[in-house]
């Protein structure tokens, strides 16, 4: 099932997923606040560790300019916990084994890999201004290189 991709200028869609330690995290929770809403394919996984070791090496500045970056994929929580431990990530890790928001935001569905199409958790980074509306919709990101890419988006570079 492929699902429908989210453009700039439209409303993000709400959700409220448990992070590493099963406390609820919602969208709302942030309202008035910028927020990097980061979707990856899997915990303790190559591109997956360089990417999250990027937000947590760029959290400070992000902060600084308003931003609270929220990652989020299949796992469960266990693997959310190791992760998280193993890579000193300090910014929420969020559970959605059952794609509902992932099929919200557009970020599960057929994508190529290695030469073949598989279905699978697209890499996707979405920026979410603070009245809760899309400013970016970034689909099939690298994960290397991306959040230096992302600041220069939001001319933070």
């Amino acid at each position: 099932m492929a699902s429908t991709r989210l453009e700039a200028g439209t409303p993000a869609p709400t959700f409220s997923l448990p992070d590493k330690d099963g406390n609820p995290v919602s969208l709302g929770d942030f309202a008035g606040q910028k927020v990097v809403l980061y979707f990856y394919p899997a915990a303790s996984t190559p591109g997956c560790t360089t990417q999250a070791c990027d937000f947590r090496d760029n959290l400070a500045s992000l902060a600084s300019a308003g931003y609270q970056v929220l990652g989020v994929s299949k796992d469960e929580g266990d693997a959310l916990r190791q992760f998280a431990d193993e890579q000193n990530l300090t910014f929420p890790l969020l559970s959605d084994p059952g794609l509902a928001v992932h099929h919200a935001y557009g970020t599960y569905g057929e994508k190529s890999m290695y030469g073949k199409t598989v279905t699978g958790v697209i890499r996707s980074t979405f920026v979410i201004d603070e009245q809760g509306m899309l400013e970016h919709a970034l689909y099939n990101v690298k994960a290397t290189g991306h959040v230096a890419s992302l600041r220069k988006k939001l001319g933070l570079d």
